[in-house]
């Protein structure tokens, strides 16, 4: 039978024949603590039996498992040999009943990679913690099931645990004869089960409202983390977004949250930001902050909270068909992330974060030769797990945002409603959704769909201004443009911002037109006769999904004015736009790091303050001609230090500059003063040196060769935690000797005695942009290694190592050959594999782009 990569052919004719009527689920978890016995993996029982019904009696079908052994199966009473139906991730069913009953009893393995029921030892104290994660499809590491998304049963769990544990599922539970039991699901896909285990510190707290025909909701809260988190806790604002964001969604979509409970498990050595499990979210626990953050960071963990909410009724209550439409979770999640953000907590500001940040992780896929409509062709699991991209969560949340200014947001609103009344604990496809659209918008919903979900690439808008001889608009156009490979001109509902200074010096809007931009070129009527611009955004207010392109005198006016900006979501806008230019090859990434360095210190929003900190930092490693790199470099570390020692005391500004010193440090007065503010032997009125920080400037000490084994085995002393061990393990990788990149090589590529996150901190600490001469011999490596890894591991190991080895510092025509070649000679190769191989060539020719353009830039 075919393996592990569930097909979608395969997935359609299954649910074509099968419909599942519940699972019982009996995990025994004791064998979590002690000593592992023997030489195979550590494993645990899971006993499932699954009812499910045949629309062809006679068929024969399969039931997934990934497990080490299997002890005994019986379908319908008859007990069939393992040896014979499971094949290690498939069980045969064969001569199927019109109504089944399936049990299996098998030996599952607990995850060291964060895939399945992950198990983590607390080094700190010696604690078990035990999480499940399965999107998309490692349910099946846990328990027997049909692990496809349009399979929907209720599930009943029940776990054994050591006496000293609790234990969470979805459903409510309680603890009797040594096994909690937990109440059945509504009908749920197995992707979106869960069990959370052991000795979680756990807070509980109360939601309460009306609902409209006068009965009383009540939704249990908890929120959980590892005992050695628990002083970093901040509990009370976790429940406070969560409040807040239960009454935004049920004032908003009219139908009561349906999953009893709502816990949050803040878990270790997760790979996700978080995971819509109905009743029971787990999120990475990196967003408990053990130091001091920006609001930034508060903001990123309050958006989280809310687009995992709002999976509980766009997801869970109403699941995709296939993966295909994924999109109609993650797109609607991380646009009612920022929607109910801003209108129902403190960070009003949010559509500002999602203009600069979220977007640029969607303009970046976008451009890759692996894009791909919002909806996606996936043929199969290893297609659905790279499809968690950009793609399918900025822009398509980018393109609801543009829906609805297009609709409305009234009839956007009603047409949610609908949906989930009509389709609730169902699946769905695109044609569901646009149906529901249609009758409340009355638009045609299919013109639309066409344009902008079921074609890839992102369009560029430029302004063109003619002036009249009196100085005023004669016309004001906006040209739309598309890349030759994605060539299609989409209309936009955008808004068209004129700027002009004022005598007090700021740069502020004194016309903006609202216009339906539609083909190569569009004419906004309403600006003509307005006073020249010194500034013309052709995307204010950020209605629509595109790259925004200046006219002369708009560019001219940035570099000399940019600061003066006093719109934030403008300001944004443009360094967006700049960015855009510069990994476009169109604008020097000495122009780009000669704008932050006049224009950072004047920015408002924290958030916006440390994404211009990345890109400088990107623009410095990537984009700046190699002979320039050096001096570009001293600048940016000068001027980041200008600003720590100007900025307020304690403030947020502060905490981000001192970051960025760091991050910048590499001549000796930045590296003895960063070692001096360790040691404290100097300080930086207000500027808390916490561990965190700590942390943060021996990075780049030890990338520098200025601490040593000895120091960072010192520091960890001080921070024998797991979040210290992870940072250790990233300044050891870093340090520059030949026999340390060897050793790291070793452990990521060669071994797998790693745990994910160690993974992830090795391949961190490895590629250091100063060590590019000592990273050289990796690039061969890399591609005698990288298909026999991906073979191997598990597909999350297997995209760590892939993206995060790839030679992208050996930034070299020649490296771009070498990949080249491997693609050439391995044709035959995963498709998953080689996407991945062609995106991160696609960012190497582009950074190779960048370099010539800044090499050929004035004094290059």
């Amino acid at each position: 039978m075919p393996g592990e990569n569930l097909s979608r052919d395969e997935a359609r004719e299954r649910a074509a024949l099968l419909s599942v009527d519940g699972y019982e689920v009996s995990l025994d978890v004791r064998s979590a603590l002690g000593a592992l016995e023997g030489d195979g993996p550590r494993t645990f029982r899971s006993v499932t039996t699954v009812r499910f019904s045949c629309a062809e009696p006679g068929a024969s079908s399969f039931a997934d498992l990934i497990a080490p052994s299997v002890t005994a199966v019986s379908l319908n009473g008859r007990d069939l040999d393992p040896g014979e139906v499971f094949d290690g991730t498939r069980v045969l069913l064969e001569d199927l009943a019109a109504d089944n009953e399936l049990v299996v009893d098998a030996r599952c393995a607990y995850s060291r990679t964060g895939e399945g029921l992950h198990r983590f030892v607390d080094p700190e104290d010696g604690e078990v913690y035990l999480y499940t994660q399965y999107e998309p499809a490692d349910a099946r590491r846990v328990y027997a099931n049909f692990e496809q998304p349009d399979l929907k049963a209720p599930h009943r769990f029940e776990v054994r645990a050591p006496e000293e544990w609790t234990v969470w599922s979805n459903g409510a539970g309680e603890r009797a004869d040594g096994v909690w039991r937990f109440a059945e699901t509504e009908p749920i896909s197995t992707y979106i089960t869960c069990v959370v285990a052991g000795p979680y510190h756990y807070v509980t707290d109360s939601y309460e409202r009306t609902l409209p025909d006068g009965t009383r909701l009540e939704i249990p809260l908890g929120a959980m983390c590892r005992k050695g988190l628990a002083p970093h806790f901040d509990a009370d604002d976790v429940f406070l977004v969560t409040k807040q964001g239960l009454d935004f969604f049920h004032d908003h979509f009219d139908y009561p949250y349906p999953f009893g409970k709502y816990d949050q498990a803040f878990v270790p050595e997760y790979n996700l930001g978080a995971m819509e499990n109905p009743g029971m979210v787990t999120f990475r626990e990196e967003y408990i902050f053990r130091g001091k953050v920006t609001q930034a960071s508060y903001e990123a963990r309050a958006t989280t909270i809310l687009h995992e909410m709002a999976h509980m009724w766009f997801g869970d209550l109403v699941t995709m068909e296939w993966w295909d439409d994924l999109w109609l979770k993650e797109s609607f999640a991380d646009f009612m992330g920022t929607f109910s953000l801003v209108g129902a907590t403190r960070f009003t500001d949010g559509w500002i974060t999602f203009a600069n940040r979220r977007k640029a992780w969607a303009y970046r896929a976008d451009q890759l030769p692996s894009t791909h409509p919002v909806t996606a062709d996936i043929r199969d699991l290893q297609d659905a797990k790279l499809n968690f991209d950009g793609i399918t969560y900025a822009k398509g949340a980018s393109v609801l945002k543009q829906l609805v200014a297009y609709v409305g947001q009234d009839a956007f609103l009603e047409g949610a409603r609908r949906y989930f009344k009509r389709h609730a604990y169902g699946n769905t496809r695109l044609g569901d959704l646009l149906s529901v659209l249609e009758e409340t918008s009355g638009r045609d919903m299919a013109a639309w769909s066409r344009s902008w979900l079921q074609t890839a690439g992102v369009d560029s808008l430029t302004p063109q201004v003619l002036l009249t001889a009196e100085g005023t608009v004669d016309e004001l156009a906006v040209v739309q443009e598309a890349a030759e490979s994605h060539p299609e001109l989409r209309p936009h509902r955008v808004a068209v911002g004129l700027y002009r200074r004022t005598p007090r010096g700021t740069l502020e809007r004194y016309a903006r037109a609202e216009a339906d931009v539609d083909g190569p070129r569009t004419v906004v009527s309403a600006l003509a006769g307005a006073e020249a611009p010194e500034l013309v955004l052709v995307n204010d207010d950020d209605l629509t999904y595109c790259k925004i392109r200046f006219d002369a005198t708009s560019l001219a006016t940035l570099r000399e004015h940019l600061g003066s900006l006093t719109d934030p979501l403008a300001r944004a806008l443009c360094w967006s736009a700049l960015w855009n230019l510069t990994r476009d090859a169109l604008l020097p990434a000495r122009e780009f790091v000669a704008l932050v360095l006049r224009f950072a210190g004047r920015e408002t929003d924290i958030g916006v303050l440390q994404m211009l900190h990345s890109w400088a930092d990107s623009a410095l490693v990537q984009y700046t001609a190699p002979e320039r790199r050096e001096e570009c470099g001293r600048l940016l570390s000068e001027g980041a230090l200008r600003e720590l020692r100007s900025a307020e005391p304690g403030s947020e500004h502060q905490l981000a500059w001192a970051r960025f010193f760091a991050a910048t440090a590499s001549g000796g007065d930045a590296l003895r003063l960063l070692r001096e503010l360790l040691d404290g032997t100097e300080k930086i009125d207000g500027l808390e040196v916490d561990q965190e920080v700590r942390w943060a400037f021996l990075t780049p000490l030890a990338a520098h060769g200025e601490a040593d084994e000895e120091a960072l085995a010192a520091e960890l002393a001080r921070d024998d935690t797991a979040s210290g061990r992870r940072h250790q393990v990233r300044c050891l990788a870093a340090r520059p000797s030949a026999e340390v990149k060897a050793r790291a090589w070793e452990a990521v590529v060669e071994s797998d005695e790693l745990s994910n996150a160690l993974v992830e901190a090795t391949i961190d600490g490895f590629a250091q942009p100063s060590q590019r001469e000592l990273l050289a011999p990796y690039a061969e490596k890399y591609f005698a290694a990288v298909e026999r890894v991906w073979e191997e591991r598990s597909i999350q190991i297997g995209m760590d190592v892939v993206r995060g080895l790839f030679p992208a510092l050996r930034d070299s025509p020649e490296t771009l050959a070498a990949t080249d070649t491997w693609l050439a000679a391995h044709e035959d190769a995963a498709p998953a594999l080689r996407r991945l191989v062609l995106e991160a060539r696609d960012d190497l020719a582009r950074a190779l782009r960048g370099q010539a353009c800044d090499a050929a830039a004035t004094g290059g």
